[in-house]
């Protein structure tokens, strides 16, 4: 009869043993789980327009305000062109194809509304700077970056002349085969 008391009193034991564990792993769970929002979701506060036009005023330069001639003070948005561009190129010694993927870094939903109205005019002005290229040339990391640097001239010239404003930032090149 002692034998069945202690039995009990082992098995009560053991649930609680089990409870209290259970409940300690739940605590440390939602520990880890606050400490990585807490941790993550910290940043630098978000700078106002006018407060970025008040510090370019005074001299200062907000981190948002990558560059002063640059589109716009907003978000970063990419808007990506919807096909990749595919072209021949002539090199010096043998023509070689070439496949480019584009995105475009604009700043504000407005720029990124008014860059997907105008996919069409980009496109072909891209056309038209990509067909201005070498194989040569695009075999360098150099020559990739002009490229980079001259499509975005070009954008943005056709933007002033549509928009009045420069509506992309950067040109990005996502994708880049050559064979």
């Amino acid at each position: 009869m002692a034998d069945e008391n202690e039995l009990e009193l082992d098995n009560g034991g053991g649930k609680k043993k089990k409870m209290m564990l259970i409940i300690i792993i739940v605590v440390v769970l939602a520990a880890a789980g606050g400490g990585a929002f807490f941790f993550l979701s910290g940043g630098e506060p978000e700078v106002s327009e006018e407060e970025a036009a008040a510090a370019l005023d005074s001299g200062e330069a907000p981190a948002e305000v990558a560059d002063a001639g640059a589109a716009e003070v907003g978000s970063a948005l990419y808007v990506p062109m919807p096909r990749p561009f595919r072209f021949n190129v002539p090199g010096a010694s043998r023509d070689r194809f070439v496949e480019i993927r584009v995105q475009l870094l604009v700043r504000g939903a407005d720029n990124e509304e008014i860059a997907k109205k105008h996919v069409p005019l980009l496109e072909s002005t891209f056309l038209g700077v990509f067909s201005q290229a070498n194989a040569d040339d695009l075999a360098t990391s150099a020559g990739k970056t002009s490229l980079k640097q001259l499509s975005l001239t070009e954008v943005q010239k056709v933007m002033m002349d549509i928009e009045d404003k420069k509506v992309v930032e950067k040109v990005l090149f996502t994708g880049f085969v050559m064979q």
